[in-house]
């Protein structure tokens, strides 16, 4: 099946509240994620072999959707929303907490390895509310002011074709993204003070 083409658009903000504002007019009812610390950001640039990783081994599904994602060099941690028979369920998989509260009693232990828990909420707010606990939200994103978070399928095929282009001279710290069928929106932490914030749209092209 060939891949369609695709657009590409920059802008450039001095002003934060004026990318913020062009980011949610860009975006609509897209579903988004947004940062939880505004100054540090998630860092995209790894997001993509993270993305992959899970992919091939099983850990997520491209249906899945994103709630909140937390992105460092040495571990990940993330939240998504799938289907499960008639219901749906919140699943955390992050990296093992060995301080209290090590595991959250609103949950079920889905599977314990070297490394990596996962747990099953019934409730997004619990689900969150661990997904905090664990990672205290530095280089997090959570889905917010949103009717629906973004499928995961999206956030891979948008952030591949992000990257199609090396982000030469441009931060690659996520402060705001919304994902769609037809294309997606990336705005980006300054990398020095004195530089603007940078906003990507990548679309198909029609």
């Amino acid at each position: 099946m060939a891949v369609p083409a695709t657009t590409r658009i920059l802008r450039t903000f001095e002003d934060r509240a004026d990318a913020l504002a062009h980011f949610f007019q860009r975006a609509g009812e897209a579903p988004r994620l947004i940062a939880y610390d505004d100054a540090i950001g998630l860092p995209l640039d790894q997001a993509l072999a993270a993305l992959e990783w899970t992919a091939q081994v099983g850990i997520l599904a491209a249906d899945d959707l994103v709630h909140a994602a937390r992105l460092g060099p040495d571990s990940a941690a993330i939240v998504v929303e799938r289907k499960e028979a008639d219901s749906h369920v919140f699943v955390y998989f992050g990296p093992r907490m060995d301080a209290p509260p090590a595991d959250p009693y609103e949950g079920t232990l889905l599977y314990d390895e070297p490394g990596v828990r996962s747990y099953i909420f019934t409730q997004r707010g619990h689900a969150m509310a661990h997904f905090l606990r664990a990672t205290h939200g530095l280089g997090a994103a959570l889905s917010l002011l949103s009717r629906r978070a973004p499928e995961l399928r999206h956030i891979r095929r948008w952030t591949q074709a992000l990257f199609a282009e090396p982000a030469v001279g441009r931060s690659t710290q996520l402060l705001a993204g919304w994902f769609a069928t037809s294309g997606a929106g990336f705005l980006f932490v300054p990398a020095e003070l004195d530089q603007p914030f940078a906003y990507c749209e990548v679309a198909i092209e029609g």
